[in-house]
């Protein structure tokens, strides 16, 4: 069996989308496999991502594994500044919000920055937003739990969360980010 490994020099000139800034906290190097039939996949070693593709796959198709397994890898990276629990019962106690039995974050979370789930009192965080500033991160949070009191978006639910200060301000830059008037959380 052979592959072929190509370091990060040759995948920047040939992943325009990416800035060198988005290959900085690690080396890229991509590995072509027979063993792989279907899918691709990537494990970070020390500051390697290594993206192993099939074989068969053609440079465009590297070009799109590479490029979202790398940026994958770079919102799991930044999520370790973030103890979400900890964040989370702070958060709780601060502002009087039900606490949550379980919080964590999310990397298959698509279209929603955030979701609650009452019944089993769960949060679950996109990955997308660990790079946010933190008062957003927050603002999130907040915005969760208060659908552990109030399932909907009753004026009761508003008014929960309206004891966070920067609401408001954060709920703006969650639109701007999303693009549309939803801001992506439920």
């Amino acid at each position: 069996m052979s592959s072929e490994a190509i370091g990060s020099g040759h995948l920047q000139a040939r992943l325009p989308g990416l800035s060198p800034d988005d290959l900085d906290a690690f080396r890229v190097e991509v590995v072509r496999s027979k063993r792989r039939t279907k899918s691709y996949g990537a494990r970070l070693q020390g500051g390697v991502l290594r993206v192993t593709v099939p074989s068969w796959m053609s440079v465009a198709e590297e070009s799109v594994a590479v490029a979202e397994m790398s940026a994958r890898f770079r919102r799991k990276m930044s999520t370790a500044r973030i103890d979400l629990a900890q964040r989370t019962r702070a958060l709780h106690r601060k502002y009087a919000m039900p606490a949550p039995r379980d919080v964590r974050w999310s990397d298959t979370m698509a279209s929603r920055w955030a979701s609650c789930t009452p019944s089993t009192a769960t949060i679950r965080v996109s990955t997308r937003i660990a790079a946010f500033p933190d008062w957003v991160i927050d603002y999130v949070l907040v915005h969760e739990m208060a659908h552990l009191r109030h399932g909907d978006h009753s004026a009761a639910f508003w008014n929960a969360v309206s004891v966070y200060p920067k609401a408001e301000r954060a709920i703006g830059y969650l639109i701007a980010k999303s693009g549309d008037d939803g801001g992506g959380l439920d």
